[in-house]
């Protein structure tokens, strides 16, 4: 067997002391030599491990077209929903630092479900204005003060600190420190997508009002309902599942709508339901939520006579939806990358 992708010596050594922390105690196992093709020796079985950067379904996905001799286990930070199934899909082991592990290799079969992991601030820190930016430069915003002010409303010092940090994380790069070649870009759409998108999942959950609807299409009620905010200068765009039906269908079914509204408080999110004839109620079919940054606000777009927020906040919210929801998530970057 030819290994196809190789792991950083760190990732690899984290990678073989994560699998053998899931294993049972009773089992013999010990670290292969390095010259081996096996990474862990389990009884008599050769085991191939890799460490999988981005934990994503979408992640995962790349990984596994790249691959010509698929890994025995795959182990990660953390494996989202979608891909731990698409994992098992394939036939190929998985672990991840909650301790959550589903490994069937020979005579080798653990499932452990692990724990839930609490909420870790990134390690720079992603302030509003850092995930503004990033939102702008993802919509095709050219990584400059100049472009990013005009497109966030941002001061040029927030602008020019935001930059700073995202090429300090290694997301934008220049030919030159300084000249006509110093100019920034994104270095990867993918990696500032996948790294906003755990910067954003990270933050504290926003306010948010359920409330009653009685739509049939919940895609033309929300149409009708945006138009009675439109029409008292209320700002709104939607999101989810909502959102990405118009932007790039993929659900047939669109059960909930999630929308975001000009408001700071609880209160101030009833007012604006009110203004719209709605009530508040627990597992209401419509979520009103405050607008997460500027830029959700400023990019909002009208696409089929539905106000949306950005693409990368409907990618991030799909995400958090479950499998389906990742699975639509990644059509979306899909179809947005293809235009």
């Amino acid at each position: 067997m030819n290994r196809t992708h190789t792991p950083t010596a760190q990732g690899s050594r984290r990678a073989e002391e994560m699998v053998l922390g899931v294993l049972p105690r009773s089992v013999k196992a010990h670290v292969a030599k390095r010259s081996s093709e096996a990474n862990l020796i389990v009884g008599n079985q050769l085991l191939r491990i890799e460490w999988l950067s981005e934990g994503s379904l979408g992640g995962v996905r790349r990984f596994l077209a790249s691959q010509r001799a698929s890994p025995d286990i795959v182990v990660t930070r953390l494996l989202s929903p979608g891909a731990r199934e698409a994992l098992s899909d394939a036939g190929i082991g998985w672990v991840d630092e909650t301790g959550a592990a589903e490994i069937a290799v020979g005579s080798i079969v653990v499932s452990r479900t692990g724990r839930t992991p609490k909420p870790v601030a990134p390690r720079n820190r992603w302030t509003p204005a850092v995930i503004a930016v990033a939102e702008a430069l993802l919509c095709g915003t050219r990584a400059t003060v100049a472009a990013t002010g005009v497109v966030t409303g941002l001061s040029a010092g927030t602008c020019t600190n935001a930059l700073r940090i995202l090429s300090s994380l290694g997301l934008l790069e220049a030919d030159a420190e300084r000249g006509r070649r110093s100019a920034r870009r994104v270095s990867d759409q993918d990696r500032l997508l996948a790294a906003y998108a755990r910067a954003v999942e990270t933050l504290p959950a926003p306010i948010t009002l359920e409330v009653g609807v009685a739509w049939r299409d919940p895609v033309a009620g929300l149409v009708e309902t945006g138009s009675k905010w439109s029409k008292v200068k209320v700002r709104w765009a939607s999101t989810g599942a909502a959102a990405a039906s118009v932007i790039a269908p993929y659900l047939t079914t669109v059960m909930s709508t999630e929308v975001y509204v000009e408001a700071d408080t609880i209160v101030g999110l009833a007012a604006i339901a009110a203004g719209a004839g709605l009530r508040p109620i627990d597992g209401g079919r419509l979520t009103l939520r405050r607008f997460p940054t500027v830029t959700v606000s400023r990019l909002a777009e009208e696409v089929d006579g539905l106000q949306v927020a950005p693409w990368p906040r409907v990618y991030v919210d799909l995400r958090r939806s479950g499998v389906r929801g990742e699975e639509a998530a990644e059509h979306l970057r899909e179809v947005v990358r293809a235009r």
